[in-house]
């Protein structure tokens, strides 16, 4: 085994930690790795498999890769990728790329029904095949742009959460790459030459709103860098307090919770006033 670059540290470190942070994988896990056959998904893999071999393979990886059937797909690189890798796999093709081109007027966002899409297929193989965990590729900025999204455009706050139980409560997603920046990434891709197969269902299509999103993010991160790894942070450190959904706080009856105090002295105002600011 090749020795460690430093990016490969690093992204080794940081997949570590939100593995044991949110208890993402235990021993005798199975563990199904979507490789989509991106930047993101082949980093994924890799460090995984690399932490695999650090625990004495105390749990199983197998890489599933939906064929979608878009114009132009070649997986024989990928093919080759992984038997090199030893990695266990299969490729599945399935037409989406029809139903959603039939489905989506020319020039809106195919992404959402695309991946309802996928997402069925991926559920029913892990059900059918045993794997209790299902692994996805989203990272430390897909997290944040996708929080910052949703304030802007759906009117929620929300993103991804690390670890996840499906709906049907059969599945359990787990999201290794938390902590891990996408320059990161991008650097570690390219030491690793893997063999990218680019998605041109939705590539093609030009300002998207996440792209919007990434830009607005690194515009602000040139004037302070800490604003992506704050905006993550914002994730970990929700005050329902300092919110407005009714659902989650009691305004219409805080008054009831209301302690009456003896009237504040000038210097307990003064200390009071302190503490504002």
């Amino acid at each position: 085994m090749s020795k460690e670059s430093a990016v490969e540290k690093k992204l080794l470190h940081y997949t570590g930690k939100a593995i044991a942070d949110f208890n993402m994988i235990q021993s005798g896990d199975r563990v199904m790795v979507c490789l989509s056959g991106g930047k993101d998904s082949f980093t994924l893999m890799r460090i995984l498999q690399l932490l695999q071999r650090r625990t004495h393979h105390k749990f199983e990886l197998f890489a599933f890769t939906l064929d979608q059937s878009q114009p132009g797909w070649d997986d024989s690189r990928l093919r080759a990728w992984l038997e090199q890798s030893q990695i266990s796999y299969e490729i599945l093709t399935r037409d989406t790329y029809s139903i959603v081109k039939a489905k989506i007027p020319e020039g809106n966002t195919y992404c959402s029904l695309c991946s309802r899409l996928r997402r069925g297929i991926i559920y029913r193989y892990a059900e059918e095949k045993g794997f209790n965990k299902i692994a996805l590729g989203h990272h430390r900025d897909d997290l944040i742009r996708s929080l910052l999204m949703s304030i802007l455009y759906s009117g929620e706050i929300r993103s991804m959460p690390p670890k996840l139980l499906s709906d049907n409560k059969r599945h359990v997603l787990i999201r290794p790459l938390v902590y891990c920046q996408e320059k990161d990434i991008i650097k570690y891709a390219q030491e690793q030459a893997y063999p990218i197969i680019p998605c041109n269902l939705c590539g093609s299509q030009e300002n998207l709103m996440r792209q919007r999103v990434k830009v607005l993010i690194d515009q602000l991160a040139t004037e302070n860098p800490k604003v992506p790894s704050n905006m993550l942070h914002a994730l970990t450190s929700v005050r329902l307090s300092q919110l407005m959904d009714r659902n989650k706080w009691d305004f219409k009856n805080l008054e009831k919770q209301q302690v009456m105090s003896p009237k504040m002295t000038d210097d307990e105002l003064t200390l009071f006033a302190e503490d504002l600011f």
